[in-house]
């Protein structure tokens, strides 16, 4: 932080230093509190309705207190933003989803399957740090269209577009 600076602290932060801490404290760590915001908002009526159902199941009564939690905050994940956003952010929660879906199907974590491949790309057969890094980046995205052993020989992008067919969420 600039001492010399009269704004250098005015967001209570020093912006260099601390962005991705705060970042990670903003979308993370205050999701304990969000979680008792919501059931502020949303719990007793949802118990409410689900017990005017009358007699049902106790697994049906807990599958639907889940979807309409789910659905409500879907809905307002939706409602928080300009739409020219929303339509981005659901194509890539979407996306994240077809991953975990696809983790989740194979026993698989993708994203650690694509380091590993990506720590076997060694700087010395490279000629300068530019070509090593350009290298890498390339890698990173083509790794998604290999087939993987683990993905019973599917790459990642199919394995990920079947994931999501299952649920109609691929692009139309």
């Amino acid at each position: 932080m600039d001492k010399d600076d009269p704004n250098a602290n005015l967001f209570g932060y020093d912006e260099e230093e601390n962005i991705e801490e705060n970042a990670y404290k903003q979308m993370y760590e205050k999701n304990p509190l969000r979680v008792n915001a919501l059931a502020n908002l949303w719990y007793d009526e949802m118990v409410s309705l689900i017990k005017a159902e009358g007699d049902i199941p106790e697994d049906a009564k807990m599958q639907l207190l889940f979807n309409m939690t789910a659905n409500s905050i879907l809905d307002m994940m939706a409602d928080a933003v300009p739409s020219e956003m929303g339509v981005d952010m659901t194509f890539y929660f979407d996306m994240f989803m077809g991953v975990a879906l696809t983790n989740k199907r194979f026993g698989v974590d993708l994203f650690k399957e694509q380091q590993k491949a990506l720590v076997e790309i060694l700087p010395s057969k490279f000629p300068s740090d530019e070509e090593y890094k350009k290298a890498l980046t390339e890698f990173e995205e083509a790794w998604w269209s290999i087939p993987q052993p683990k993905l019973e020989k599917r790459n990642p992008n199919d394995a990920i577009r079947e994931s999501l067919d299952k649920y109609g969420l691929t692009e139309q």
